[in-house]
């Protein structure tokens, strides 16, 4: 009599038939990052937030700016930028791109899947560094759409009173792109945090508190203190790439370098974790 062969092992028996000539690589992994974040409706909603957040917000302020200028006050008119007013919005934005950039990792951790996603592919920073490419792609597109979008219609509407400025004015242009990458950076932190933390409430607390909290705080401390290290802390220094009006006191291009530096120390610190914890 033969004996029967269940289903799994037939898949045993076959499957390195059906596997030949196909290999693990960087770029296979990154196309199954991008399958499961686009399948995720959680992700897409949170992007689609960001994007609205940005580009609504900056035409809500800059409505209002327009509508109230032949009334403003001669202080205000004076701190007025039309760029900052239209890209009010990233301000918000910045917490819905950091907490999807948590998600994309702790979230895996938090389902167990990262089991599978590790037991699918051996070299654990393989998977690393194909979500952060892929998160960087996707995020960093949408981001800097955003904030050409904002940067647009806010001038559109600044342009009633004659107070836009034009893409082609003076850094405009670099600060237009420099929002998108600050979100972009600030998400690659988020996932950083959520690969080190491993847990998505500790790292959003942290995002937030580097982000919102810490930076107020610096106005409390002696100016001694507060003037030394609040112009280098994530948010600070990277307002300093795409605000006019900015506590950082750096130059665009010392604050971007400052930025790049905590996003590089937060991946280095997770891609640590990941190769020396279990999942």
């Amino acid at each position: 009599m033969t004996a029967a062969v269940s289903p799994v092992d037939r898949a045993t028996l076959h499957g390195p038939q059906r596997m030949v000539g196909l290999k693990v690589t960087q770029w296979r992994v990154i196309r199954s990052e991008w399958t499961k974040f686009r399948s995720l409706r959680s992700s897409v909603i949170v992007l689609l937030v960001a994007f609205v957040l940005t580009v609504g917000i900056g035409a809500l302020v800059s409505g209002i700016v327009a509508a109230q200028w032949d009334t403003a006050s001669p202080g205000d008119r004076a701190s007025f930028h039309a760029l900052d007013t239209s890209l009010t919005g990233v301000v918000i934005a910045q917490l819905a791109v950091g907490v999807l950039g948590v998600l994309i990792l702790s979230g895996e951790y938090a389902t167990g899947m990262i089991r599978s996603s590790l037991t699918a592919v051996p070299k654990r920073l393989t998977v690393l560094w194909a979500k952060l490419w892929m998160f960087a792609g996707v995020v960093g597109g949408v981001s800097i759409a955003a904030s050409f979008a904002a940067f647009f219609i806010g001038q559109a509407l600044l342009s009633d009173k004659g107070i836009n400025v034009s893409i082609t004015s003076p850094d405009t242009l670099r600060m237009v792109v420099g929002a998108g990458v600050y979100m972009t950076l600030l998400g690659i932190i988020g996932l950083a945090l959520g690969g080190l933390l491993r847990n998505t409430a500790a790292a959003v607390s942290s995002l937030v508190a580097v982000t919102f909290v810490i930076p107020p705080v610096m106005y409390l401390l002696p100016s001694s203190v507060g003037d030394r290290v609040g112009p280098y802390l994530p948010s600070n220094a990277g307002q300093s790439v795409w605000l006019h009006s900015t506590d950082a006191h750096l130059g665009p291009l010392t604050g971007f370098a400052v930025l790049c530096g905590w996003t590089v120390a937060a991946v280095a610190a997770a891609a640590l974790r990941m190769k020396r914890s279990d999942a």
